[in-house]
């Protein structure tokens, strides 16, 4: 599927003007945004729009709402130039602090049972493997940020990816997904994170991901982190 309004794949747009105009359907409505399904340029899509939180000051506010967009629609376009298949970003409307994305069909790997999970996560830790080779934190490496799309893994959301070089910041992602499997899928622990550490090993090289996964049992080891086992 190719962008809309005579963009190149990948290609976004900024403006500060209002994009379309109905926002309908509720898909999801989570901590940084909520997302809706819509429709550009007769293109099924998908709205995701960062909420105003009024515990910060409002001014303050909308300048770290309305540059995360623009962000998250820039890190869309490098990890697609990477390899790394994500939606296609139609649209950013930043004065609304809206992302219009390509709508991409399948399920949630969060959602996907038994040995469908523990396949779908040797994707996720390849892709995790991509971003840090890349200098890029997904920095929300969770099972719902994924979908089983019918010829791989996509990746749905990037709104707290940021560009870093720091090992450490790369460990942090493998320990968030971690600590995911063993709550949320603590009865695929074991076959899931093997299956993503292979995964990730794969796309790493041995050398890469042995020293990640020192790094990752000092992290483990720290007070402040509950190694999960």
């Amino acid at each position: 599927m190719v962008a809309s309004g005579g963009l190149s794949p990948g290609e976004s747009r900024v403006r500060g003007s209002p994009g379309p105009r109905a926002v309908p359907a509720v898909i999801s409505r989570g901590a940084e945004g909520d997302l809706f399904e819509s429709v550009w340029n007769q293109k099924r899509c998908v709205v995701k729009e960062r909420k105003a939180k009024a515990y910060r000051n409002e001014i303050l506010d909308y300048r770290i709402r309305r540059s995360r967009t623009v962000r998250e629609s820039e890190m869309l376009r490098l990890v697609k130039r990477l390899g790394v298949r994500a939606p296609l970003v139609y649209f950013v409307d930043a004065a609304r602090c809206r992302l219009y994305l390509q709508y991409l069909d399948g399920p949630t790997v969060q959602s996907l049972p038994g040995e469908g999970l523990v396949r779908a996560c040797g994707g996720i830790g390849r892709i995790a493997a991509v971003l840090h080779r890349n200098s890029i934190m997904h920095g929300d490496l969770t099972t719902s940020n994924f979908i089983a799309g019918s010829d791989g893994i996509l990746s749905i959301d990037f709104g707290l990816s940021q560009r870093t070089a720091k090992p450490e910041d790369h460990a942090t992602d493998l320990r968030v997904f971690k600590e995911i499997l063993g709550s949320a899928h603590a009865e695929s622990l074991d076959a899931a994170w093997g299956s993503f550490l292979g995964g990730y090993e794969g796309e790493s090289g041995p050398a890469a991901f042995s020293r990640m996964l020192k790094l990752l049992s000092v992290i483990e080891s720290r007070g402040r982190y509950a190694t999960v086992v």
